[in-house]
């Protein structure tokens, strides 16, 4: 199959998708902890910057995307609409709202680790972007996330091999980009040290619990993808050859096999319409970290493209997936800056 490259129209299509959810308050999803009645309120209330895109990690993912999209493509037919929203949200008393939420004592878990790992991706994407002050008026929220990390990885004694929220690996992919980013080498060590605690040791992986009914991250690929970020090259292709010993049969076989998606109006199970676009940024950034001639290479090339093109069809449409997948397709388009 053809590898798909992100156009200025497929840009603009996302981004128009973002730019109708991101300040979208309703229809919403709040995991909300309550100390007492003073604590109730409606979303823009208590994220007066992230309230939008149903829930509080999509709204951060949605803006990492417009981020992302304007950097790539500044004179994009949404570029304007895109520095007005940065401009009127990305503003420091928007973000003392978020750090004030944070500072709670029942959010000392809030949004671990997905929310933590996007909104540092987000930082990233901002730092050193055309409006220097978008990533500066974000950075007290930042700080509190990295401080985060500091504080949850280790007494983290195992990893979360779910494909959902709670996936321990991405989150730690994601957070790596933003240590190196920034330069942050304590984060960036920490990072890489719980990685090799966690996944070090890992062989033979079955993958035979995928997919569940609301994943949108293979376990496997993603843990592959988290440690082919944080190892040397040497390294990771020894590691990778031990984790899926059996890549060059196509297997283990569920890892190849599209998702079947029943009702795009369950949110659950739209979930897997983001398996396919997250299974493609995984095995073409996986392809890529193999050598030129390595047998492997075309099958995961292969398996990136059919995924990519299931996922696609899909990022709009109903609100369940809207809200999101647009997001993950960006990923699966514009992550991979290895290939060779």
């Amino acid at each position: 199959m053809t590898d798909v490259t992100l156009t200025a129209d497929l840009a603009s299509r996302f981004a128009r998708i973002a730019l109708g959810h991101v300040t979208r308050e309703y229809p919403s999803h709040i995991l909300h902890g309550l100390e007492g009645p003073e604590d109730v309120g409606t979303p823009s209330q208590l994220h007066p910057l992230f309230y939008g895109s149903y829930d509080w990690h999509s709204c951060v993912h949605g803006y990492w995307m417009l981020a992302r999209l304007l950097r790539l493509f500044p004179t994009l037919n949404e570029a304007d609409a895109i520095r007005e929203l940065f401009d009127r949200m990305l503003v420091a008393d928007k973000v003392a709202g978020e750090c004030a939420y944070f500072d709670r004592p029942t959010a000392r878990g809030y949004e671990r680790p997905y929310g933590w790992a996007w909104l540092l991706k987000l930082a990233a994407e901002l730092h050193g972007h055309e409006g220097s002050q978008w990533g500066e008026a974000l950075h007290p929220l930042t700080q509190r996330i990295v401080q985060r990390f500091h504080d949850f990885l280790p007494i983290a004694t195992y990893p979360v091999r779910t494909g959902t929220h709670y996936n321990t690996a991405f989150a730690l992919r994601l957070a790596a980009d933003y240590a190196e980013t920034v330069g942050d080498a304590g984060l960036l060590d920490l990072l890489r040290q719980t990685a090799l605690r966690w996944y070090g040791e890992d062989k033979n992986c079955p993958a035979w619990g995928e997919p569940s009914g609301d994943d949108f991250l293979s376990p496997a690929l993603i843990e592959a993808e988290c440690m082919r970020r944080m190892m040397p090259t040497g390294s990771f292709a020894a590691w990778f050859d031990r984790f899926l010993p059996q890549v060059s049969a196509r297997e283990p076989a569920t890892l190849f096999h599209l998702p079947c998606v029943s009702d795009r109006s369950d949110g659950k199970i739209a979930h897997l319409d983001g398996l396919s676009l997250s299974r493609a940024w995984c095995f073409r950034s996986l392809a890529a970290a193999l050598p030129a001639d390595d047998m492997r290479r075309p099958i995961l090339r292969d398996a990136s493209a059919r995924h990519l093109a299931a996922g696609l069809d899909h990022v709009a449409g109903d609100y369940m997936g809207e809200h999101w997948l647009a997001s993950f397709a960006v990923l699966a388009l514009t992550e991979v800056t290895h290939d060779r």
